[in-house]
């Protein structure tokens, strides 16, 4: 059955490979978010238990937000960069392969296809079909779990990890600047809860993991790095 006929017959179950990816990416936005907000949170709640100037609040939650997309996306831009290399190393050496030993390569598709329990007749049929369908894309799939087509690039990663890290960093800023002084410490720390809350039930659902101890960890932990910022901007000599 071809992939046309397959998607009209089961419109509700993607089967490319492209799913699984898009997935990664929109798991590693939710975290880039919950960095963006539990690191803003904490440099704000800090700076705020020291001073009740909106001046240096806005200076260091700012501060923090720009140099925190910055480093996400250097970080994330070096990261796939590596990744991206790796997976180009390994291509390179498989269409060489391919060209240098077809008969091998084409033996090699077949046990792998044997092991995976097709019968020996079955598997090099299939392989063979595969082989000159297109030997390249077969190979590096097969073997590499790898589609030539859709490698990750390194400015998307770089310029997702930095959007993601910025929206989520923008709440506690904005949550703590805009309620009255007495307020806001308080209405940041309800604020960067729940959303924590949501962005630990989203990440655990779609990894597929317990919500409920996601959301506890990323609360606890948030919490956590609050109280501990605004204790130490609490001490005597810090805001001086």
């Amino acid at each position: 059955m071809d992939q046309t006929s397959d998607n009209a017959t089961h419109p509700h179950e993607p089967h490319a490979q492209g799913l699984a990816s898009r997935l990664n990416w929109l798991r590693a936005g939710v975290l880039g978010a919950n960095d963006g907000i539990v690191s803003t949170a904490g440099l704000v709640v800090g700076v705020a238990s020291a001073t009740t100037g909106t001046t240096p609040i806005l200076t260091a939650g700012v501060a923090g937000l720009v140099a925190g997309a910055i480093s996400m996306a250097a970080g994330e831009y070096v990261s796939v960069s590596t990744q991206r290399d790796s997976e180009k190393a390994l291509l390179s050496k498989e269409k060489r392969e391919l060209a240098e030993e077809p008969d091998y390569e084409l033996a090699e598709l077949t046990e792998i296809y044997r092991r995976k329990g097709l019968s020996d007749r079955t598997a090099r049929q299939v392989a063979q079909e595969l082989t000159a369908h297109d030997a390249f894309a077969a190979h590096a799939e097969a073997e590499l779990g790898l589609n030539p087509e859709e490698l990750t690039s390194p400015w998307q990663a770089a310029i997702s990890s930095a959007i993601s890290f910025t929206v989520g960093a923008l709440l506690p800023l904005l949550a703590i600047l805009l309620p009255p002084v007495s307020w806001r410490i308080p209405v940041t720390f309800a604020a960067v809860l729940v959303a924590l809350a949501i962005t630990g039930s989203i990440s655990a659902r779609l990894g597929g993991s317990n919500p409920r101890r996601a959301v506890l960890r990323v609360v606890v932990g948030g919490a956590l790095a609050m109280a501990v910022t605004y204790a130490i901007g609490r001490i005597p000599g810090v805001a001086g």
